[in-house]
């Protein structure tokens, strides 16, 4: 027995309708053709769906289950037919983030609250892309969007540029290293380096830094939340590398102070990477301009 769409629709127009000629208007086809169409599904079946000479054409029992199914089944249809539509059209998707900048939580949670007002047919989801291999995980299409300060020359993904910022030192106001122009590599052997629970090839001071310098610093305290991490440091308990614009946002302040690394200061950037082929789908492109912007907002903050 071949069951098709139409049929299922056609079983639901007579039901709603009550007759062969409304039905039909109501299809957009003859009388004749909904006639024949019936007529093959009942061969098939080997039942009839309906009973004769009724008026108005009333259901029989095996026509009322195929209505049954019309009404379980047709509903499902449209709404996967409204989903691939809007997949076509870049109204509907999926967007999950994996973050490899820590601090960057922060930043990212004001853009995606709005986003998710401007989307709202888009499933949006963050994971934390310190726990796993991001950028593999996003040529996999495990997730859709990876922010990294760490470009890559990687088939198939565009890194696009959302914003720079400045990794800086941060000590508490009458910290020895408070009255320096800026801090050098050396200046962290007699020092405890709060961060971030991150792999030190993951951190800015130490890739850009320390490592290069063959530098390591007297202990690493690791610390989940920036908050506590400037807690820390203003109450003498050891000192840390920030992105400038994360210390800016902070309103208590006034207990420590910033240095640049190195004389000529450090500047990484953020980028935002996505798979090339989604990189021009609306809502896409829409998450990366909202993005740069917040970041414009945020640094002047």
């Amino acid at each position: 027995m071949h069951i098709e769409f139409r049929h299922l629709r056609t079983i639901k127009a007579i039901h709603e309708t009550g007759g062969l000629a409304r039905a039909a208007d109501s299809l957009g086809i003859t009388q004749s053709a909904l006639s024949h169409q019936i007529k093959g599904i009942e061969d098939q079946a080997g039942v009839e769906l309906f009973v004769r000479r009724s008026k108005p054409l009333k259901l029989s029992a095996a026509g009322h289950r195929l209505l049954a199914a019309a009404d379980r089944i047709l509903p499902e249809v449209a709404a996967l037919e409204q989903e691939f539509s809007g997949l076509v059209q870049g109204s509907a998707g999926r967007m999950h983030i994996a973050i490899e900048c820590h601090a960057c939580f922060e930043w990212l949670l004001p853009v995606l609250e709005e986003f998710r007002k401007a989307w709202p047919d888009v499933d949006v989801d963050i994971r934390p892309g310190l726990a796993f291999d991001a950028l593999p995980a996003l040529r996999k299409e495990q997730v859709d969007l990876v922010v990294s300060s760490d470009p890559e020359d990687m088939p198939g993904v565009a890194f696009q540029p959302l914003f720079d910022y400045e990794p800086v030192f941060v000590a508490a106001t009458n910290h020895p290293l408070a009255s320096k122009p800026f801090i050098e590599a050396r200046d962290f052997r007699d020092q405890t380096l709060i961060t971030y629970p991150v792999e030190q090839s993951r951190l800015d001071v130490f890739s850009q830094l320390l490592t290069p310098a063959k530098v390591q610093p007297l202990a690493v305290r690791q610390v989940e939340l920036t908050a506590v991490i400037l807690l820390l440091v203003a109450s003498g308990r050891g000192v840390a590398v920030l992105p400038d614009w994360v210390v800016r946002q902070a309103s208590y302040g006034s207990d420590y102070v910033t240095r640049p690394l190195t004389e000529n200061g450090l500047t990484r950037r953020l980028y935002a990477a996505v798979r090339e082929d989604d990189a021009e789908l609306p809502f896409v492109a829409h998450l990366v301009r909202r993005a740069r912007k917040e970041a414009v907002k945020m640094q002047r903050g």
